[in-house]
C-alpha cells in the first residue's frame, strides 16, 4: 500500500492563532501536494531540500525534511551529490551550511528514521516509554509523565490498530477522566453507543462508571492525554478486550 503523508503540525501548533495557516499546511501542502501521485517521494524530498537551501533556509525545518529524505531512501552518496550540484548554482555558504546538517543526519552511527521517530515529529508531548500497563492492550502502547503535581496529566500513544480493553473508572464521588487528542486519529467508544472518531482537539469527558475503550485507528497513530478527574474513592477496572470483529469495523 502506497504511504500517505500526513501532519498535524500546523494544527497543534497555529489552529487557534492562524487557522487557515494551519489548515493550507497540514490539509492542503501535506494532504494534497505531498500525496499526489506523478512525483514519487523521495524525489519530492530531494526538491524540498534543494529549495530550502537555495532559500537560505538552515533551521530545524531543513534538518525535518534532511531527516525524511533519508527515510524515504535517498543514500549518504546521494545527498552528497545533490547538495553539492546545488551549490554550483545557490552558493558556497549555503552548501556549507546544509552540509554540516547533513552530516548530522546521515551520520553512520545514528539509526534510520523509523515510523515512531516520524510520528513523535508530528506531535508536540513526547510518546515516552512502552505503557506498563501494556497487559491490558490489544497493540503496542507508550506512557509519558507531562504532570505529576497537582492535575495528573499523562501522554498515550497507540501504534495502529492498539486499543485497550473495555474499562470502567469507578468512583464514590467525583472521579472519571478526560481525553484530549494531541495527534493522529483514533476512536473513543461507550458499550452500547456508536464510535466517535477522535482527531487533535477532539475532547471526550468520561463519566464514572461508564464502561467504554479507546485506541488508535486501524491506519493511523493515536495520541491522546490522559487527565484523572480527582474523586473519592477511585480505583480502574479493566475488562476484556474490544472483539476483533467489532474493531476491523472502523476505518
Amino acid at each position: 500500500m502506497k504511504e500517505k503523508i500526513t501532519q498535524t503540525a500546523g494544527r497543534q501548533q497555529l489552529s487557534a492563532f492562524a487557522p487557515m495557516f494551519a489548515h493550507l499546511n497540514d490539509d492542503v501542502l501535506f494532504g494534497e501536494v505531498w500525496n499526489e501521485e506523478a512525483i514519487d517521494v523521495k524525489t519530492k524530498c530531494i526538491i524540498t531540500v534543494v529549495s530550502l537551501m537555495a532559500s537560505g533556509i538552515t533551521d530545524s525545518s531543513l534538518t525535518y525534511h534532511l531527516q525524511n529524505a533519508k527515510a524515504h531512501g535517498v543514500t549518504k552518496e546521494e545527498i552528497a551529490a545533490i547538495i553539492t550540484h546545488a551549490t554550483m548554482y545557490v552558493g558556497w555558504p549555503k552548501g556549507w551550511a546544509v552540509f554540516r546538517l547533513a552530516k548530522e543526519v546521515w551520520n553512520e552511527g545514528t539509526p534510520a528514521r523509523t515510523e515512531k521517530d516520524r510520528y513523535q515529529n508530528s506531535i508536540f508531548f513526547p510518546i515516552g516509554e512502552p505503557n506498563p500497563y501494556g497487559q491490558f492492550f490489544v497493540g503496542q502502547s507508550y506512557l509519558a509523565p507531562i504532570s505529576t503535581k497537582q492535575v495528573p496529566v499523562f501522554n498515550v500513544t497507540f501504534e495502529p490498530g492498539c486499543r485497550n480493553n473495555w474499562h470502567i473508572h469507578h468512583a464514590k464521588s467525583g472521579g472519571g477522566q478526560m481525553l484530549i487528542c494531541v495527534g493522529g486519529r483514533g476512536y473513543y467508544q461507550e458499550w452500547g453507543k456508536d464510535p466517535v472518531e477522535m482527531t487533535p482537539g477532539t475532547v471526550v469527558n468520561i463519566s464514572p462508571e461508564v464502561k467504554h475503550w479507546h485506541g488508535a485507528a486501524p491506519d493511523s497513530w493515536f495520541s491522546h492525554l490522559a487527565i484523572e478527574v480527582s474523586g473519592e474513592d477511585t480505583s480502574n477496572e479493566w475488562l476484556e478486550p474490544v472483539l476483533d470483529t467489532d474493531y476491523e469495523k472502523l476505518q
